[in-house]
This record gives C-alpha cells, structure tokens and sequence, in this order.
C-alpha cells in the first residue's frame, strides 16, 4: 500500500486504484496525476518520493520534457488568435534572417506542424548539447546559428520531430512579435491568468521543489543513447553531444532549469498540465477566465500532418504544434480528437474536447519505452471507464 494524498470526486476512485497499482505493479517511485472533466478537478492525487529523502509534496515541481511543447503551442496560438501571427506567412515576415538557404520558402505552419525541415544545424555540439547545461542559455546565438543553417528537406515535404529545434523556433517568433520571451510570455498570458506553477525558465528561488529524475533501470534503454549519436539524425535532432550524456542527467542540472528551451524544459506539476488542457477541452476558457477563441482550438488541434516520422522512424501525427493520437505511437484516451504532447520517460499532458478532458500526468521514474508509458495509459482507461460510468 502507498500512501496517496490529493482528492478523488466520488465515482473516480477506480482512479485512485490505478494510481496505487502503478506503484504495485508499473515502476512508479513518485508521481502526480491530475484530471478535470467539464471544467472541474475530479482528481488530484500524489504519492511517493519526490527524493531519497523528501516525499512528493502537493506543491513538488518537475522536469516536463517534451510535455513542454504543449504549452509552447498555446503561445503561438495565442499570437495567431490576436492576429499578430499568420501561421501562413513566410517565417522571414517575422525573422528577416531566416530568409538563407531556401527558408524564405517556409511558413510557421511548417514549423508547427514539424515539416519544416530544420530539426538541427551543423556543429551544434560547440554551442549547445545534451553534454553541458551552460550552453542552453545562449539563446541568441542559437537563433543565429538556426537562421543560417541549411535545410534537411524542403519545408513540408516531410514530417519529422523537431525534438529541441522547435522551441527555440517559435521562441524566436514570439520574441519578434512581442519582444518577451516565451517563457516570460506563457507566464504572464497563460500561468498567471489560470494559476498555474508551469514555468519555462524555473527561477532558482523555486528549485528547492522539483523532484529529482531516475534513470530507466533497464540497461537495454541506456543503449539508446549509443544509437542516438551526434552523427545520426535522430542523435542531432536530439542535440545529443560527443559526450551522449543521459538526458535523465541533464535534466536534472539546476543551470537547465533555468534556461528557456521551449520544447523540453518545463518544470511544473501535473495539476498545471491537466488546467491547461482543460481550458483548451473547453474552448479555451476557464471557470470564466478565456484564454483563447473556441474557433482557434479547433484550428491548432487540426491534422496538419502525418506518417512515418523522417527523422525517428516512428508513426507520427501532429496539429500546429500539438501531437495526435497514433497507432502504435502516442496515445491520447480514447477520442480521436484529443491532442496534447508526451515527455520522453513517462510524463502526459492532452485535452480531449469530446469527453471534455484535461489530463496531466508527470513523475520522476522516467522509462524509455516507445509509445505512450504503460503508466498513464492506466489511468487513462480508469478515468474514461468512471466517465462511463457516470453517463459521460
């Protein structure tokens, strides 16, 4: 028996159970699991170890990986709902720079929806990788090097995962357009406005709260990192450096934390993750507080793309800038329409606007396994059965 505290609404206990049992039976060390249903939090709940020494907390943070995209996506939507971003302009409307080597032909829908074609540039190990922190806060040079680099393919040919590059695109187009960052604007336009503890670029002043990650115990999935080298696509796609440190490693690097990497480095809590998809399950608003239009939820959730990813080789589908669900890849409950984003490891974020369903799930025991982690599918298929069940 795990100790679990949080509320569960009458009816989800089945979620509850799920919960404990991936502790019992799934790996799980610490965790959150979050999930509103028609505006409201019918779960909550938190067990484990956040560290060796320090329970998780009802206020315990933690490294997002990829669930970060999600709300990188909601800044540019929010950009192109107050029409100061057409996702049918040429990047260089907003970015003269970007307008080399062919990219005066690329639109933001091609970086959204990761056809762009730019999932890395050349040598990027000697400014930034997964080797050392430092280097991810040289977001200027960044820019630069991303805006002189040539293409991989020509935009909208091919669908492949920007996994790190697609962060520092949009945050450079924000950064045009509204001269904040995308971390500063998601705080004042989205965590402030629905209060959330979501942050890209977590200030050292709240670090004495994130949970610390644990590698994948299966030897077979610290192989990946022999595969995914600095030569090999997918090893560039992932900035991998000569070094291959492990992700689990990096991301646990408080100099991380503090950067703004928009496409892995949101620290939060699966509370903040499952608010935010609500709004969208929603029609981008809130218990009265609108974020966006219902009209541009419909739009950004919209198939833009799909296939077998160029870059990873996986079965990809994706909307602008959020993911799809994919047979045999990501998995988002059991309505086609959801959307939302997954972590490398485990951690899940979507809404899914049939079911009105906004679900956050984030822990610290990451597990390399392709797909959506077997942990959140669980309480995936506990939370829509007691949906059923209550004549959802």
């Amino acid at each position: 028996m795990i100790d679990i505290s949080g509320h569960v609404n009458a009816g989800f206990e089945p979620v509850a159970d799920a919960f404990e049992e991936n502790f019992a039976i799934r790996g799980e060390v610490g965790a959150e699991f979050c999930a509103y249903v028609g505006g409201e939090c019918v779960v909550n709940i938190w067990a484990g170890m956040a560290t060796p020494d320090r329970p998780w907390a009802q206020d315990t943070l933690v490294f997002l990986f990829s669930v970060t995209k999600g709300a990188t996506a909601l800044v540019a939507q929010i950009l192109a709902d107050r029409g100061l971003l057409d996702v049918n302009a040429p990047v260089a409307a907003y970015w003269r720079e970007f307008a080399t080597q062919g990219k005066d032909r690329a639109l933001v829908r091609h970086i959204l929806s990761h056809t762009l074609g730019l999932p890395s540039f050349p040598e990027y190990w000697d400014l930034v990788c997964g080797d050392d922190a430092a280097g991810w806060h040289r977001t200027d040079e960044i820019a630069a090097r991303l805006a002189a680099a040539p293409l991989a393919w020509e935009p909208g040919t091919k669908l492949g995962y920007h996994s790190i590059s697609y962060g520092w695109l949009v945050g450079e187009l924000v950064r045009r357009i509204d001269g904040r960052t995308l971390g500063t604007f998601f705080a004042d336009e989205v965590a402030h406005q629905l209060g959330l503890d979501l942050w890209i670029g977590l200030p050292v002043s709240q670090h004495g709260r994130v949970a610390r990650l644990l590698r994948d115990p299966d030897p077979a999935a610290e192989l990946l990192r022999v595969i995914w080298a600095p030569e090999n696509p997918a090893g560039a796609a992932l900035f991998v450096g000569p070094e291959r440190r492990s992700p689990v490693d990096l991301a646990n690097d408080p100099d991380l934390w503090t950067a703004e990497a928009p496409a892995i480095n949101g620290v939060g809590d699966a509370r903040s993750v499952a608010r935010m998809y609500a709004m969208l399950a929603g029609g981008g608003a809130i218990e009265g507080v609108r974020i966006v239009s219902e009209a541009s939820v419909i739009a950004h959730s919209a198939e833009q793309a799909r296939g077998t990813d160029a870059v990873f080789g996986n079965p990809s589908r994706v909307a602008l800038g959020y993911g799809r669900s994919t047979p045999g890849g990501m998995s988002l409950g059991p309505n086609d329409e959801a959307f939302g984003m997954q972590g490398i490891g485990g951690a899940l974020g979507y809404a899914d606007p049939v079911a009105e369903v906004g679900f956050g799930y984030a822990m610290n025991q990451t597990y390399m396994e392709p797909g959506t982690d077997r942990r959140p599918r669980a309480l995936s298929t506990a939370l829509y059965e007691a949906i059923t069940r209550q004549g959802g």
